[in-house]
């Protein structure tokens, strides 16, 4: 990756470390998929807006939105569901741990599915190094609660999962040519319509209160900035620099959190915090490769 994608990168993660604050207001007054649903549906609803107003192409063949569908499903209506349910039974901390093996994931599967993606050393080790700062930044007591509600932890596992073949899968919009900005709006309408009745269904909407301004603003700003905006981050960067390096968000975006929560809420930065930092930047500089390429031709 050059500049630009390793920018666009630190961008996502900030916009997705983010979601969590606007996630922690809205879930004090709204069903966890109803949140889920608005997101998608807010961020839909804005993107078209954005695509009317420029013009951009829409592509009409069944095709095309078939993959959207299945884009939907493997990047947002599963994982999240997964998620949503496995955080009912194990603690956040762990969830956040056991999420972000979606790098691993996603090398494992990107060179059994991509040609130009093959695993390497260098990749395999930086996944892991940052899967090692991810836990000690959040905290390795949070690993006490490994072997407990297994069932949960599989559940959060196959999230991971579902976002690694979410990103192998997503690299066929490149190849047809389509706009980033078509891609996140298509994905997320699609999710949205499967998400409608499930959540009619399950939340019932009629028994839900009118949210406040705090938690409408929230939300607004969970659709447009953590979702919409984030999304067309998202397609542009697996366009440019593949599944791989595009995942590596996942070991960013505790990282922006924490930051996030120093700087707006006066959180205080720990220790554990910083050096978790540290290791998680030798395992990205790792998987990017070119540092020690240079050290090899050096010598």
């Amino acid at each position: 990756m050059g500049i630009k994608e390793w920018s666009m990168l630190i961008i996502l993660s900030v916009l997705w470390g983010g979601s969590f604050f606007f996630v922690e207001i809205a879930v004090s007054e709204l069903p966890t998929l109803t949140i889920v649903l608005t997101r998608v549906a807010l961020a839909a609803v804005a993107l078209w807006l954005f695509i009317l107003i420029t013009g951009i192409y829409v592509p009409s063949s069944l095709a095309v939105w078939g993959s959207f569908l299945i884009m939907g499903l493997l990047n947002n209506v599963l994982p999240f569901s997964l998620i949503v349910w496995g955080q009912t039974h194990i603690a956040s901390g762990l969830a956040s741990i056991l999420n972000a093996t979606t790098p691993l994931f996603t090398v494992l599967v990107a060179s059994r599915l991509l040609q130009d993606e093959k695993i390497t050393r260098s990749k395999l080790v930086g996944v892991v190094i940052g899967l090692c700062g991810t836990v000690i930044m959040i905290g390795p007591s949070v690993l006490d609660g490994i072997g407990v509600n297994v069932v949960a932890q599989l559940a959060v596992l196959g999230a991971a999962l579902s976002y690694a073949f979410a990103g192998v899968y997503g690299r066929r919009f490149r190849a047809q040519n389509i706009n980033p900005v078509v891609t996140a709006a298509g994905q997320v309408t699609a999710s949205a319509l499967v998400l409608l009745p499930v959540v009619w269904i399950i939340d019932d909407p009629a028994s839900i209160v009118t949210p406040t301004i705090q938690a409408g603003m929230a939300l607004a700003a969970l659709a447009l900035f953590s979702t919409a905006i984030a999304y067309v981050l998202y397609f542009k960067i697996l366009a440019s620099a593949g599944a791989t390096n595009l995942l590596l968000v996942t070991f960013l975006i505790p990282v922006s959190a924490i930051l996030l929560g120093t700087l707006l809420l006066g959180e205080r930065l720990q220790l554990p915090h910083i050096v978790g930092m540290g290791i998680i930047t030798v395992g990205l500089v790792a998987i990017d490769g070119r540092f020690w390429i240079r050290g090899a031709e050096s010598t």
